[in-house]
This record gives C-alpha cells, sequence and structure tokens, in this order.
C-alpha cells in the first residue's frame, strides 16, 4: 500500500477489535468532460494554429502511459499476469499532488505528507507478486487471495490494487491524516470490498483473522507476532525488516502445517513501523 461515509472508522483503535467496520466503499468513475471541435475557418487560414484542447483530466489518465509502465513491470521481472494486470488498471496519478502528477507512472517513490511517501511501483508489484507466490496457491494461478490485511494505508494506492487480486482487503493506517486521504483517494472508485480502518498496525485486526496474506509498508525489528497469529495455515506475510547489515531487507514468511518458514530477500527502504496512532 480503500472511502465514503460508509466506511467510517467512529470507534477508538479499541473498538476495533470488537466492531467490524461498515461498507462498501462507493467510488465513481473517471468522467471526462468532452471537447467541441473547432469550427472551420473561411476565407484564410489563421497566422497562429488554434491551440489544442485541453484535456479535463491529466494526460497521466491515458491507457496508453499506465501501459508502457506495465510493460516497464514486466522487463524488469515482473511475470504474474494478475499482478500486471492490477497493475494496469488501478489509476495511480490519483492517488498523488496534482504537483506531482507528471511523475506518476515512474518507477519512483512520492511524497504523500506526514513525512510518508507512495511506493515505488516496482515494490508494489513485486510484494504483490510474492504474496501471491504463497505455495497453498501453488498450482492455482487463477485464484484470487483470499482475505488480506494491509499494514499501512498511506494514500490508499496499494490498498487499490490488492482489490484486483484478493477477495476482501483490510487496511489499516495510524496516521489520522493518511487515513482521512485514503478515504478521499478512493471516494472515486466502487471498492465493495476494500475497508480502511484507524488504528494501531501493529497490533494488526483480529476480528478480520486468520488472513490469506499480510503485507506491510513499513518496516520494524521483526516482524510482530500478533500478525502471524492472525495468518491462516498455507497464508504468507510479505514486508520489510531490519536487515543484519543495518538496512532493511523483505523477509517472506509462510505459515504451514509443520511451522514457520522464513526468506530473506533483497533490501529495500520503507517508512520505520511504529506502534500507537497519530
Amino acid at each position: 500500500t480503500w472511502a465514503s461515509g460508509a466506511m467510517r472508522w467512529s470507534g477508538s483503535p479499541t473498538d476495533m477489535a470488537t466492531q467490524r467496520p461498515g461498507f462498501p466503499a462507493r467510488l465513481a468513475p473517471t468522467v471526462s468532460a468532452s471537447t467541441p471541435a473547432s469550427s472551420a475557418l473561411r476565407g484564410r487560414q489563421p497566422a497562429v494554429p488554434p491551440k489544442p484542447p485541453v484535456p479535463s483530466t491529466p494526460s497521466m489518465a491515458s491507457d496508453a502511459v499506465r501501459a508502457r509502465m506495465v510493460q516497464k513491470l514486466a522487463a524488469q521481472g515482473i511475470s504474474d499476469a494478475r499482478v500486471l494486470r492490477a497493475m494496469g488498471a488501478v489509476e495511480r496519478h490519483r492517488f498523488v499532488d496534482s504537483a506531482l502528477v507528471n511523475q506518476a507512472y515512474e518507477d519512483t517513490s512520492l511524497p504523500i505528507g506526514l513525512g510518508q511517501t507512495i511506493s515505488k511501483p516496482s515494490v508494489v508489484a513485486r510484494m504483490i507478486e510474492l504474496l501471491l507466490a504463497a505455495p497453498a496457491l501453488t498450482g492455482k494461478p487463477q485464484d484470487r487471495l483470499g482475505r488480506v490485511l494491509e499494514i499501512g494505508t498511506g494514500c490508499g494506492y496499494q490498498a487499490a490494487v490488492l482489490n484486483h487480486v484478493a477477495t476482501e482487503v483490510y487496511s489499516i493506517e495510524r496516521l489520522r491524516g493518511l487515513h482521512e486521504r485514503a478515504r478521499t483517494n478512493l471516494r472515486h472508485f466502487r471498492l465493495a470490498t476494500v475497508h480502511l480502518m484507524f488504528g494501531d498496525g501493529m497490533v494488526g485486526y483480529a476480528k478480520g483473522a486468520p488472513y490469506a496474506g499480510i503485507i506491510a509498508a513499513a518496516g520494524g525489528e521483526a516482524v510482530p507476532e500478533a500478525w502471524i497469529e492472525q495468518l491462516a495455515v498455507g497464508g504468507r506475510i510479505v514486508a520489510p525488516t531490519h536487515s543484519a547489515k543495518g538496512g532493511q531487507a523483505l523477509v517472506v514468511i509462510d505459515k504451514t502445517a509443520r511451522g514457520l518458514e522464513r526468506l530473506i530477500l533483497e533490501a529495500v527502504h520503507f517508512v520505520p513501523l511504529k506502534s500507537g496512532v497519530a
């Protein structure tokens, strides 16, 4: 890593463990204003050609721009067709500030306020692909993940992508300003299965457990025990954690009938995982 008034979490963080938030989230489709055709000029051509019509939405909204981003992701090694389709379907420019919209489909992280960032498209795609590669889904390429828990909603982008590959998404954000921003960003879509919650992501959300997958957009010293407890057998956690070299690395944890299996992968850089709300 989504909300109309129906998505509002009205209780305190402690209430989150006893109540299930009311949804769905209602989001309206993109509407582009039509542009009238230029009228013909009689007698002579104008000295200065007329300016082209200004589109009502940024050029970043075009399917071609997202298609080029997807092509680059495939060239970088993302091979799961479900992930590539999801990345191509979600309009990333809707989740960044207007001043940064021209960078929306570049492979870069961008500030979203409160010291937080929206992750690079390649990182989002990589982590979701890892989530879909859980052993329980081996040999079932057409299957969606079941219920997914996202730690760190941020601006809502990753939750929107997860919506295309999971049957249900619960997303927790500890910063109220970002929680509200994600609700605003997602108001333009119809995501009946995405649930946004304001609360402490380190404790997870036991009410929705067990989860087929848990994905985190912040890195701590270790994966919290609460996440492991809330993961279903056959499920997978993908999260950044502190590495032995002092930085961060992606860790994949599979919960099997025999116990936990951990795999440390490439170095990454995420904001720190913190407890509490702000």
